[in-house]
This record gives C-alpha cells, sequence and structure tokens, in this order.
C-alpha cells in the first residue's frame, strides 16, 4: 500500500474544497474614494487555480521533481504561488533574504547551486549581470501565473487541478536562508515532514482555526497561512526595509480587515504600540500577536493589555533551523519573578520539544554532551531536540558538525544562544554566545546586562560589547542615541551610577552613543553586537577610553 503523501501543499488542496470561496490572499492595490484600503481578494479556490497555472508555467520550462529553483519575486501572492507550485511539482524553493547585501546574497545563490530561476525581470537580469554566482542555472523563467498574464499579457486560463508530487516526510521539501546576524547565512534543509511538524505544533499551540485573518509582518510567515486555513492580509511594507513602515497604515489594516493574528518583530510591534498609544487606539479584533526575533522589552509586555484588550501577546522562541521551540504569553510574564541571573524568560517547551543547557563550547560536540545538562539556573548553551528541527546545512557540512548533534537517530540544534532553566522548567534567554563579554574576573551576558540600562526612559535601544580580547575584554555599552558631547557625557554618568547599584553590571563603566545601530533586516530587531565592537574600539567613550583602561 502506498504511505499517504507528506507534500505540505496538499493542505491549501484541502482548504480549497473545504472553503473554496473563502478569502485565502488579500493584496494592497491603492485606496478606495473613502479612504479604505482597496485589495485585490483571490478565494481559496481561486489561489489553487493561481498555483495550478504557476506549476504549468514551471512545468512547461522543464522544471522537475527534485530541481532546486532559486525564487527571486515579490512578497504576497507571487511569493506564495511560486513556492506553492513548486510543492506541486516536487521542486525545491531556494528562498534567499535579498535584504541580506548583495555580496551575501550572491554568496548564497551559488553556495545553494540552484538549477532554475524564476523571477521578476528584473531579477533575470541580475542572474546575466551576476554570472559567476549563477552559473549553476541552467534556466530563468520569467514569473507569472494566470493572474499575472491577465495583468500583463493574454495568457492560457488557469490549469484544472492536478495531483501533487507524492512527497515522503524525509524528501527535501525546500532551502532557506539564516539572516547571518552573527556570521555568514547558511541554507537549511527543511523537509516535507518538518513543514508539517511546524503547522501542526503552530495550530495546537496558538489555538488557530481555518477561517482567521492574519497579517504577516514578515513576508515568510505568509507561507504557513494556505496550510492553517487564514486569509492572508499583504502589508503595506518594504521587506527590504521593514523599518520604514507607517505604523498607520497596519493600524489601519488590522481595524479594516477585522485581523485576528499577527507575526512581527519587537522592533516592529513596538512602532504599532507606540502609535496605538499616542492616538489612544486599541485593536480588538487581534487575537495573538506573535512576537519574535529578538527579545521581547518590558515596556512592549506592559503595553500589550492596552492595545490587545481580547487578544495575548506571545513570544515563541526559536530559530531559522528550528521554531517553535517554546513560547511565553503576557500574562504568564507579568507574574514572573526575575531570577538572579536575569535574562529574558522565553516560556516552556512546547508539546514534543526538548530543551537542555550544557556547557558552552566552542568546536563540534560528541553524542554523549547532551547527556551532561547543567543544573537549573546555571548559564550554558541552548540545545533542542523535536520534530520541528531540521537535520542539515545545504552545502556547509562544517557549519553543520557544529551546530547538530547526532544520537542515534534524533538531531539536537545548537541554537548558538546562552540560557538557563529555571526550577520550573522554563526558559531564560540570556544573549548569543558569540557576543558574550568575557572579562578578567567573569563572563558577561548581553540580555541580563541590557534590561539594567533599559529602565532608563532615555535609553529605548542599547547594546552590551566587548573591547579587546576575550579572556581579557572591557565591557561596554553602547546606547543608540545621536548626543551632543555635554548630552552625552550626562547621559554616561546616569548610567554608570545605575550600573553601580547591580551586582552584574558593575564592571560596565565604559558608555558610547551610535545615531543607528546596525541591524538584521529580516527583523530591524536583532543588534550586530560584533559590528558595533569593531566600531567602538576607535569610537569615542564616556569617559574616555584612557580614564578606565
Amino acid at each position: 500500500m502506498t504511505p499517504p503523501s507528506a507534500n505540505i501543499v496538499q493542505h491549501l488542496d484541502r482548504a480549497a474544497e473545504a472553503r473554496p470561496q473563502a478569502a485565502a490572499l488579500k493584496v494592497p492595490r491603492g485606496r478606495t474614494r473613502s479612504g479604505d484600503i482597496d485589495y485585490l481578494t483571490l478565494s481559496f479556490a481561486e489561489l489553487r487555480a493561481e498555483v495550478a497555472a504557476w506549476r504549468a508555467r514551471l512545468e512547461a520550462a522543464g522544471t522537475a521533481p527534485g530541481d532546486r529553483t532559486l525564487v527571486m519575486v515579490p512578497p504576497g501572492l507571487p511569493l506564495i504561488a511560486a513556492v506553492f507550485a513548486l510543492f506541486h511539482l516536487g521542486a525545491v524553493p531556494v528562498v534567499i533574504d535579498p535584504g541580506m547585501g548583495r555580496a551575501a546574497f550572491l554568496s548564497c545563490v551559488a553556495r545553494s547551486q540552484p538549477r532554475r530561476l524564476v523571477g521578476i525581470p528584473l531579477a533575470l537580469l541580475l542572474s546575466h549581470l551576476f554570472r559567476g554566482s549563477f552559473r549553476s542555472v541552467g534556466s530563468r523563467i520569467l514569473a507569472g501565473g494566470s493572474l499575472t498574464a491577465r495583468l500583463t499579457r493574454p495568457g492560457p486560463a488557469p490549469a484544472a487541478p492536478r495531483p501533487a508530487w507524492p512527497a515522503q516526510p524525509q524528501d527535501l521539501a525546500a532551502i532557506l536562508f539564516t539572516s547571518g546576524s552573527t556570521g555568514a547565512p547558511k541554507g537549511v534543509c527543511y523537509e516535507h515532514g518538518m513543514f508539517a511538524a511546524q503547522v501542526n505544533l503552530i495550530r495546537q499551540a496558538y489555538h488557530i482555526t481555518p477561517g482567521e485573518i492574519d497579517l504577516p509582518l514578515l513576508p515568510i510567515f505568509a507561507l504557513f497561512n494556505p496550510a492553517l486555513g487564514m486569509t492572508t492580509i499583504v502589508p503595506e511594507l518594504d521587506p527590504r526595509r521593514p523599518a520604514a513602515f507607517a505604523p498607520e497604515r497596519i493600524v489601519q489594516a488590522i481595524q479594516q480587515e477585522q485581523v485576528t493574528n499577527s507575526f512581527g518583530s519587537p522592533t516592529l510591534w513596538r512602532r504599532i504600540a507606540r502609535h496605538c498609544d499616542e492616538h489612544q487606539v486599541t485593536l480588538p479584533s487581534l487575537r495573538r500577536v506573535l512576537c519574535a526575533g529578538a527579545a521581547v522589552p518590558a515596556d512592549l509586555w506592559a503595553a500589550a493589555p492596552r492595545f490587545l484588550p481580547h487578544g495575548r501577546l506571545q513570544s515563541p522562541y526559536g530559530a531559522t533551523e528550528a521554531l517553535p521551540l517554546t513560547s511565553i504569553a503576557q500574562d504568564e510574564v507579568a507574574a514572573l519573578t526575575t531570577p538572579p541571573a536575569g535574562g529574558a524568560c522565553v516560556g516552556r517547551p512546547l508539546p514534543g520539544i526538548t530543551v537542555r543547557v550544557i556547557a558552552a563550547a566552542e568546536g563540534p560536540l560528541a553524542a554523549d554532551a547532551v547527556e551532561r545538562p547543567l543544573p537549573p539556573g546555571e548559564v550554558g548553551e541552548i540545545i533542542a531536540a523535536g520534530p520541528v528541527v531540521t537535520k542539515a546545512y545545504d552545502a556547509a557540512p562544517e557549519a553543520a558538525a557544529r551546530a547538530k548533534i547526532v544520537v542515534g537517530d534524533r538531531t539536537w540544534h545548537r541554537l548558538g544562544d546562552c540560557g538557563y532553566l529555571d526550577a520550573e522548567g522554563r526558559l531564560w534567554f540570556c544573549g548569543r554566545q558569540v557576543e558574550r563579554v568575557e572579562t578578567a574576573t567573569g563572563t558577561l551576558f548581553p540580555e541580563p546586562c541590557e534590561q539594567v540600562f533599559r529602565r532608563h526612559p532615555a535609553v529605548a535601544r542599547c547594546a552590551l560589547v566587548g573591547l579587546g580580547e576575550r579572556p581579557r575584554q572591557r565591557p561596554a555599552l553602547v546606547v543608540e542615541a545621536s548626543l551632543g558631547a555635554a548630552a552625552a557625557e550626562a547621559l554616561a554618568g546616569e548610567l554608570r551610577t545605575l550600573a553601580a547599584a547591580h551586582p552584574g553590571t558593575r564592571e560596565i563603566r565604559t558608555f558610547l552613543f551610535h545615531p543607528r545601530f546596525p541591524v538584521d533586516v529580516r527583523h530591524n530587531a536583532k543588534i550586530h553586537r560584533l559590528a558595533l565592537a569593531r566600531w567602538a574600539a576607535t569610537a569615542r567613550s564616556y569617559p574616555a577610553a584612557e580614564a578606565v583602561a
């Protein structure tokens, strides 16, 4: 008997059969005379037909099961249609964040060795201009389905639905690249079974039901919505410059479309929360806001009940290689007492997920390292195992050897984060392992230290950095602010007083001010602390570096 297919695209087919006329996707295309957002709306049946049209176009160009296909299309309908059409064919979409910068993007293309490219005209042009990186590409396919054809030139009618390629759980489904916030971006190999496990875990953990309406502030998360039976509202946001978004436009979309769910970074939701406070606006339709990409700051947790009168702010924890692993909600945060080690609580492991904290190490680890967990309260390296944990990186065996611990048929992922488990089994995040600061008297971790200084009303964002070489680094704090010398000196004095009042920060006596932090493009939340440390090595500090050396 042939086992049932594990192809993730089957969820779209089921939604189209169960709720064919329900809205699957809404794409903004302007404003009505009354000022409402004017949306192009596709039902689940129409989205399935659009996917079928994209499949026909890809298949006509020779795309076959297993073909790695680089996807270079805009978010929203083109991204969803292209990726699901490739799933339908059994081909492997390769998705790289274009906001990571040209050099990193081209390096990812060269390493992933795509056989085909589906993209907009500019993408096809770039593939010719940078032939060296695209040398593996044998065919270039102009992006387009039935809808695209109607908008640009006459095309064939949408093809009738055809059976999807019968994927097995262990079959490679896609290659999704990490953001590269603390190193070179890596291609993460996702199997069809892992996608299915993610969909099931997200549905169960957050009680998501078909018919809900989602506004994803991270485009890649829109790919989950057809499988979850949710309507996707494409936000008016440039994914290449997420920090430049207008919060009032997001608020308008949420209110107009009665959005029930949204995923975004703390940086973006902090701005939305501030807008709601300033204009005395609430978002009563939202049942949940999932906030990830960095630790959620205390002021956002505190603001959540004001703009979410009928919903909850929740923060899943994980990584591109393993998501979600743990989760915590605003009511749980409000009831917490912070342990002496500090940090940000990211909640308890979700069903089927095992999280452990082991002694931090730099190189590959043997299987027995998993069996030596640290006691509760002791900071170490976070590792996790479960059905949503990926097994390998693409064309990067050395990176896989460092990041994975294989024990029998189970793969553990090393998150690259430091933290600890408390006596109640909750996980606390202390910062990236490579961003810890090792001084002559001990190790300082970013999150516990930065929490102290974020209490100051003039400090919205700050970063702990180490000056010099380990293990004799000098800790310094960089504050995101544009200040004159006198104002900087005054604020540095206040921060020195604040540092001296807490045992974990007394060693920090050097302060610097940077006008605009380097952050990851994907979330606009992960601070590039290593880049800041290089800048701080020669920047003006308060007090002067020679005074505290």
